[in-house]
């Protein structure tokens, strides 16, 4: 049997247990990652956005008032938005286009909601370059397919806001929105 220096431990010859200093090792690397993310955590929280931003995030827009044929202008997330109550002969209109000989293919009922083929809601910003087209206001120019029409380079947006002629690559953008109600959109 081997013999034990003086003052070493029984369990060190055989390397088996737990150590005073492994203990004080995971202890301190314990505390070090507590203390790591009690430091972090704040400056990840003051990434998340702030309480005026989080109110822009989704807008109600009252519909009830909007007759058909009619549309309205409004903001959300400091951009335009058209909404848009379509008539049934704009709605034939829109579906009666063939889809594949469109810029940017889809068809109304995949730019408006489940069982609300008459309310269009799109962003009233041209896929070009960022401007605001007209048609959303009564009276304004709707361009030579009755939808949208952006006078800066010329592209014209049927009424389902594709595009149809001119620069403008893409359709009006359809954000995201739920109908709360029959006369509520909640857009966001």
């Amino acid at each position: 049997m081997a013999t034990l220096e003086q003052g070493a431990p029984a369990d060190a010859e055989h390397g088996d247990g737990v150590r005073r200093r492994d203990f004080i090792n995971i202890a301190a690397v314990s505390f070090a990652g507590v203390g790591a993310a009690t430091l972090v955590l704040p400056l990840v929280n003051q990434m998340n956005p702030s309480a005026d931003v989080l109110a822009q995030a989704s807008a109600e827009v009252d519909v009830s008032a909007i007759q058909p044929g009619q549309a309205i202008k409004t903001i959300f997330r400091k951009q335009p938005l058209f909404v848009r109550h379509l008539t049934p002969a704009e709605i034939a209109a829109a579906d009666a286009v063939a889809v594949d000989s469109l810029r940017d293919p889809q068809t109304l009922e995949e730019r408006t909601a489940a069982g609300k083929s008459q309310w269009l809601i799109t962003m009233g910003v041209c896929t070009h370059l960022g401007c605001v087209p007209l048609g959303a206001a009564e009276g304004e120019n709707r361009g030579e397919f009755g939808g949208y029409f952006c006078p800066c380079h010329g592209s014209h947006y049927d009424t389902a806001g594709r595009i149809r002629k001119g620069p403008a690559p893409l359709n009006l953008q359809v954000p995201e929105y739920t109908f709360t109600s029959d006369t509520v959109v909640q857009v966001g």
